[in-house]
């Protein structure tokens, strides 16, 4: 397996002549939902990107995806409202006062849109001749060659190239290896961009934290997280879990079932278990939220249990929270408060309805006023700002706190020890070999 080059060795955009060029920039604005943003952090993160290229002399074309439009089953592809990128151009055009063009192309049933065809070079031209401020490209997952490997990539990619002198990839929550990623850094010079450099160099702390490390995790399915939490366990001082991980491993070291908990799932977490006899890293919250069914809270319809009271062989509804007492328990306030680094990538509790345990967890972390304290991922800021919207906006210029854009990212690069080995990095980096070997010939 080749080793991952040197973050050093990256190239930035401070380098990149940018006089006069035409910049295409992968971002990672999927912020829409049903046509509507529901959170902007992430197209403000890259403000400062854009800025700079304009302020260069660069003309921006942007591009990003937005949601899941391609059916994993069928391959279909749905171009509707709810994934354009037009919400965003709008959004940024308030944002900098200036005209974003957000071209049309032909789209096909089921197939999306096969390619970018002569009709934007009007575009491009209103572009270099200041006449437009920048053009948004639509949404790349929309584009059959996006994610689809032989001809029909090939050709996108080549399409992309042909529209730019430059390429920036300011995307670090996009870090699986499609063409808009990962391919167009083999036609274009390319460089890292502003925020990309931000959230390498954040993430080198949690790869190389400061101790005691504390890291809390949730998510929705188990299967999923299964290779980067192994990898989390390894470094973390101690874990927290929360969500249907929590449950599922509750399931699996205390013999009993959890709604909505699968089997699969629970033998994939007796591993962790088994491991956590001998290491006893993970950190039980005590008390937790039982609910009949899912769905909104219903009085009557939910209770309080605590663990120790737990009946290996029984079945239980639910778990749809942690019981904000839970950090109240010595262990567990003890584990927070004393951590130099805590990594939170979790929403404890089933939303929007239940909340409680988020809320806890959040200002239980505050609380410790000199941990270095690094959130990941859109759902978890999303709930962080809802649950306690003072608090945050107190310690987003708080120095020891970091929101990063891409909690799937942090955790790739948690599960490879090394955020150089994500794919789009590694183009960026071979692209910059490949320029300095053809100008040492």
């Amino acid at each position: 397996m080749r080793k991952a080059p040197n973050k050093k060795q990256l190239p930035v955009i401070q380098d990149a002549d940018l006089a006069d060029k035409v910049v295409l920039v992968r971002v990672d604005h999927n912020v829409v939902k049903n046509g509507v943003i529901r959170d902007p952090y992430r197209i403000d993160r890259t403000i400062g990107t854009l800025y700079n290229i304009v302020e260069r002399g660069g003309r921006i074309i942007l591009m990003s995806h937005v949601g899941r439009p391609r059916n994993k089953k069928t391959g279909e592809i749905t171009c509707d409202a709810g994934t354009s990128t037009e919400p965003i151009a709008a959004y940024i055009e308030r944002k900098l006062h200036t005209r974003i063009h957000v071209p049309t192309f032909r789209i096909e049933d089921g197939r999306g849109i096969r390619g970018i065809d002569t009709s934007i070079n009007l575009a491009i031209r209103d572009l270099r001749q200041h006449k437009i401020g920048g053009v948004y490209l639509p949404n790349t997952r929309w584009f059959e060659g996006e994610e689809l490997t032989g001809e029909l990539r090939e050709s996108f990619v080549q399409q992309l190239a042909g529209l730019a002198d430059v390429f920036v990839n300011d995307a670090f929550g996009s870090w699986q290896p499609h063409a808009s990623t990962y391919d167009i850094a083999n036609y274009l010079p390319a460089y890292a961009g502003f925020l990309m450099q931000e959230e390498i160099r954040h993430l080198d702390q949690v790869l190389r934290p400061q101790r005691p490390f504390v890291a809390v995790v949730a998510g929705a399915k188990y299967d999923t997280k299964i290779g980067p939490l192994n990898e989390l366990y390894k470094k973390v001082d101690h874990l927290i879990l929360g969500g249907v991980i929590y449950n599922t491993y509750l399931c699996a070291k205390y013999n009993i079932r959890i709604a909505g908990v699968s089997e699969e799932d629970i033998e994939a977490a007796k591993k962790l278990v088994s491991l956590d006899k001998k290491k006893k890293k993970i950190v039980e919250l005590p008390h937790i939220v039982e609910a009949d069914t899912l769905g909104k809270k219903v009085r009557g319809k939910f209770g309080k249990i605590a663990v120790q009271d737990l009946v290996a062989g029984k079945s239980y509804g639910y778990i749809l929270d942690i019981d904000s007492r839970s950090f109240l328990d010595e262990k567990v306030a003890h584990v927070i408060g004393s951590a130099r680094t805590i990594f939170v990538n979790a929403v404890m509790g089933y939303t929007p309805y239940f909340t409680e345990g988020s809320e806890a967890l959040d200002r239980t972390i505050d609380r410790n006023r000199t941990a270095w304290k690094f959130y990941g991922g859109g759902d978890t800021l999303q709930e962080f700002k809802s649950l306690c919207p003072g608090l945050y906006l107190a310690v987003l210029d708080d120095a020891l706190y970091y929101f990063f854009t891409g909690g799937g990212s942090v955790l790739k690069a948690i599960e490879q020890s090394d955020a150089m080995g994500m794919k789009p990095l590694q183009a960026l980096l071979e692209n910059k070999e490949t320029l300095e070997k053809g100008l040492t010939k």
